[in-house]
């Protein structure tokens, strides 16, 4: 099954509450966006936001230029739903990250909890990264969180790659300088625990 086929029909089948990532609030997310002092008006990026709750939050804390990007038409019409018309404040787009092309130097954050594991091909990474440093400003923020090195095998039925806060920076490289990293033990919907690391880095200035 394509990518795009599987998650449409992962969120038709499924309640976004349901599925294992789902997180009533994405609190270490909301902790690094405010260590980054970006302001309320900074142009943020959540890659692979879908239906999660991060976008609800930034809205009801003031920021007002937020992106919300998916491979899934369902997921974005379930965060649509449920903000109402909150939901006109936010750009919303439905794409693959690997080949999108995105606007240059558009954004202050970029946001990414849980798609970046899903890469597992090399020239995915490549093409992912190739994203980043094309689409977020010069000294800009981005946080991207994965499977960390004893989190699951797979997700949702698919591979997935697992990493240690040093080698997920080493994917990403010398342009992005590392200043933060967390580990999360994100209990899921059924009661499991899964562990995730969080990489918060900068990119080079001008």
């Amino acid at each position: 099954m394509e990518p795009k086929s599987h998650w449409e029909n992962v969120y038709a089948t499924k309640a976004a509450t349901a599925v294992s990532w789902f997180q009533a609030h994405a609190d270490l997310s909301l902790r690094l966006i405010a260590e980054t002092g970006a302001s309320t008006d900074a142009s943020i990026i959540d890659v692979g936001g879908g239906a999660s709750t991060l976008v609800d939050d930034l809205l009801a804390r003031g920021y007002t230029s937020l992106c919300v990007l998916d491979l899934s038409a369902a997921a974005l019409n379930a965060a649509r739903a449920r903000l109402g018309r909150d939901a006109e404040q936010v750009r919303w787009i439905e794409g693959d990250i690997t080949s999108i092309a995105l606007p240059a130097h558009a954004y202050d954050l970029w946001h990414d909890r849980a798609v970046f594991h899903f890469l597992t091909g090399e020239a995915q990474r490549r093409a992912y990264v190739a994203a980043v440093l094309r689409s977020v400003k010069p000294g800009g923020h981005v946080i991207v969180s994965t499977f960390a090195e004893d989190g699951p095998l797979q997700c949702s039925g698919l591979p997935v790659m697992r990493y240690s806060a040093d080698q997920l920076h080493a994917e990403f490289g010398a342009p992005f300088t590392l200043l933060r990293h967390a580990r999360e033990a994100h209990q899921t919907p059924s009661g499991k625990l899964q562990q995730f690391i969080y990489c918060y880095c900068c990119t080079r200035a001008a």
